[in-house]
């Protein structure tokens, strides 16, 4: 009796199977990499400076005290880089870093193209948003205390993502932001899947030697560290 021998899939059809897969991978190395902790023997102290961590459910930024632990980022970022100069005058500085495509022509998530947002997933350009805020706990859902020499390094890995001029300063994009507080600045790296928004925010956090995640493309990936804000309030 002869055995029929079983038909291989097509070579398009492999293909078209490893491209519904990954989605699947890229799933579950987020999963494994959230859960994964770097810096594991950090204690948060009893008395500190205080940050936050924003988020409006997809994309992470810090939010930091406008002067504290030996930096004050208002002479990084004049008031006259914003709509409103008197926002410069705010306690608190949020930051973050998001794709060129995505932060300057993509207004509302309603308004994301899909050729955009592929092209952030694969090469994009990073390009830093810096907004003031008066009222933390409105933008924030994670709260943490560092020591000074912790927020020292935090505060020094986030300027070194700025692509500075040759006065050593953040050069602000000449674009219109989303408000009359914040304005956008040249980064320096690309932005991908890998090097996402949310990775940026992990990344400085181990740097300072605060406890993170090994890796994590979402927003949920590291807040759950820390602790929470619930609804937006202390």
């Amino acid at each position: 009796m002869t055995r029929r021998r079983r038909k291989r899939p097509s070579r398009a059809k492999r293909i078209l199977l490893a491209i519904l897969a990954l989605p699947l991978v890229y799933g579950v190395a987020a999963l494994i990499g959230a859960l994964v902790p770097v810096n594991a023997n950090w204690e948060e102290p009893d008395e500190g400076i205080p940050v936050y961590i924003a988020s409006n459910g997809v994309h992470l930024d810090f939010i930091l005290p406008a002067s504290a632990g030996g930096r004050d980022w208002r002479g990084d970022f004049p008031p006259g880089d914003v709509g409103n100069p008197q926002w410069a005058a705010a306690d608190w500085v949020m930051i973050g870093a998001g794709d060129r495509g995505i932060y300057l022509d993509t207004p509302t998530w309603a308004d994301l193209e899909l050729d955009t947002a592929a092209e952030a997933m694969v090469a994009g350009e990073r390009v830093m948003h810096v907004q003031w805020v008066s009222a933390p706990e409105a933008y924030a859902v994670a709260a943490l205390r560092l020591r000074p020499e912790e927020y020292r390094r935090l505060a020094s890995a986030i300027r070194a993502d700025f692509d500075l001029s040759a006065e050593r300063l953040p050069q602000r994009i000449d674009h219109d932001g989303y408000w009359d507080s914040d304005a956008f600045y040249e980064g320096r790296g690309n932005f991908n899947a890998v090097r996402t928004c949310n990775q940026w925010v992990n990344a400085k956090l181990r740097i300072a030697g605060v406890e993170a995640s090994l890796w994590t493309p979402f927003s949920t990936g590291l807040t759950w560290r820390f602790r929470p804000i619930p609804e937006g309030r202390e």
